[in-house]
């Protein structure tokens, strides 16, 4: 449980002290709205009412954290910025320094999904975080950060898979990659059709950037045991999987020492985070 304290921040003490007034009267909340609510973004709550100078406190059962206060937070309007960690419905419960409940509601934050805009058209996916969190967050910060623009589906085979996400025009590898992650692959999520996985070498914990899509179900990808620990699952396609098809479909050949090259270029022109 994360204790989100108002009352903390020096901005929102500037401001109360700007503002002047008694401090003698208990806060009111008239209303709490929230926007920009997205897995692994920060998100923007603004709580509206009176005499919001006092401590407040928020408890979100571990949803929003690493909070912080817009400089236009107000007695009228506290702007809490905070980092959305957690998928599902949430409660949201204000309290008042004393320990009084001022404001009961809830949250609740979608399951993220990323639109892949293509040169061979758009797929859309829903990614996982509550089975594989380490992987969601790293591809979703790929994905924020715009690393994948203007890189190619560069690896393709007909029966088996797509792959992308770390090559440019000419196969050429894209600068930029962050650190390796740890393998989530022992999750209960299955190489089936459809579902996107992360891309790694012969290393357990080596994937970075690339990912694959399934064309056909390759549960000889999935968790075995600590000596082969398989690919992990971490979303699956929910529009564009006659994109994905066609893609797979494209005839290949071997370019720059690499196999399974598209004759012709597959692009991501876009990735965007849409939930």
């Amino acid at each position: 449980m994360f204790l989100l304290k108002f009352a903390a921040s020096l901005v929102l003490i500037a401001l109360i002290s700007a503002c002047g007034g008694s401090t003698g009267f208990p806060p009111v909340v008239t209303g709490v709205k929230v926007q920009s609510l997205q897995y692994g973004r920060t998100a923007t709550i603004y709580i509206g009412g009176k005499d919001l100078r006092t401590s407040v406190t928020a408890d979100t059962s571990g949803a929003c954290t690493e909070p912080s206060f817009a400089a236009n937070s107000s007695t009228d309007t506290l702007v809490l910025n905070c980092k959305v960690g957690q998928v599902g419905e949430f409660p949201l419960v204000l309290k008042s320094a004393e320990g009084n409940v001022i404001h009961t509601g809830t949250i609740t934050v979608p399951q993220p999904e990323v639109t892949l805009i293509t040169s061979a058209g758009t797929i859309s996916m829903a990614l996982n975080p509550e089975a594989a969190p380490v992987t969601v967050g790293n591809f979703l910060s790929y994905v924020n950060q715009g690393y994948y623009r203007s890189t190619l589906f560069h690896r393709v085979i007909s029966g088996f898979m797509i792959q992308g996400g770390g090559y440019t025009t000419g196969v050429v590898r894209k600068a930029g990659q962050a650190s390796p992650i740890v393998l989530e692959s022992n999750k209960g999520l299955s190489n089936l059709r459809g579902t996107v996985a992360m891309a790694r070498t012969s290393v357990a914990n080596s994937a970075t950037s690339e990912f694959f899509i399934n064309l056909v179900d390759n549960t000889f990808l999935d968790y075995r045991n600590e000596g082969n620990p398989g690919y992990a699952v971490f979303g699956k396609v929910t529009q564009g999987q006659d994109v994905v098809d066609a893609i797979g479909a494209k005839p290949t050949g071997v370019f720059n020492g690499f196999a399974d090259v598209p004759l012709e270029d597959v692009t991501i022109t876009l990735a965007l985070q849409v939930k």
